[in-house]
């Protein structure tokens, strides 16, 4: 008859002590804490999610751009294909660059020669625009991934400071007074932490992801340069007939 009620009496203990009986009988302050970690931990598989499809997307009509640009037989013609590419950082900041080259005949120096310094401000705004806009948000991720845990923290110290109250006011030290508040507290800690490992490997991949966007976008803006400086140098041959000869 003991051993009965010593398994009943394990097993209600067993299920007061169940997660979700811990989290709806949580003091309020922890209940807080959990909420802003749930929404923490909403938000940031949002951005995870929202920023793994841009980037995938982005990653490949990047490629598809360069191809077709290289393989195009005319400015024209590749910049009439724009809307192919709708994803691609490189397209945006070709388009930029472009635009500006149809001002060029317009703006020349003193000796002749047009101007290319334009076409390199259009391609760096345009790069930076689209820097912007891709890590847009990816410092939500950083910020809850150094924060989370020390919120998670807090939980876990009021927890604590639960259980000793309670010790206090039952004059007791046996596990039925202690077992909640402690389990309270590492809930709390798990909360938080099951935030912020996701959001630190995220933030990592991610600006990986976007390093590699930005170098390819910069080589891209030095290969477009090089190429219009060839064009308006070979232009400037053709119109004087022959390059200029040093004097003997």
């Amino acid at each position: 008859m003991n051993n009965a009620s010593a398994s009943l009496s394990a097993a209600a203990s067993a299920n007061s002590l169940s997660v979700w009986t811990l989290i709806t009988d949580a003091s309020p302050i922890v209940k807080l804490i959990l909420l802003l970690l749930l929404f923490a931990s909403v938000v940031t598989w949002a951005i995870i999610l929202q920023k793994s499809k841009l980037l995938r997307s982005s990653i490949s009509d990047n490629r598809k751009f360069v191809d077709s640009f290289w393989s195009s037989p005319s400015l024209d013609e590749i910049h009439g294909k724009m809307k192919d590419f709708e994803d691609s950082q490189i397209a945006k900041v070709f388009d930029a660059g472009f635009k500006e080259l149809r001002k060029l005949p317009q703006e020349r120096t003193s000796d002749g020669v047009p101007e290319v310094i334009n076409i390199q401000r259009a391609l760096i705004r345009s790069q930076s625009i689209e820097m912007e806009r891709m890590e847009k948000y990816v410092d939500i991720l950083a910020s809850t991934a150094s924060a989370a845990p020390f919120v998670g923290l807090f939980g876990t110290v009021w927890g604590i400071m639960s259980s000793f109250q309670n010790i206090g006011a039952m004059g007791s030290a046996s596990l039925a007074v202690v077992a909640p508040g402690i389990s309270e507290a590492l809930i709390a800690t798990a909360v938080g932490l099951a935030a912020a490992i996701p959001a630190a490997i995220s933030y990592n991949w991610i600006l990986t992801r976007i390093k590699r966007v930005s170098i390819d976008m910069d080589n891209f803006s030095q290969e477009f340069l090089n190429m219009v400086q060839r064009s308006l140098l070979s232009n400037k041959r053709g119109a004087h007939g022959h390059e200029s000869q040093p004097a003997q």
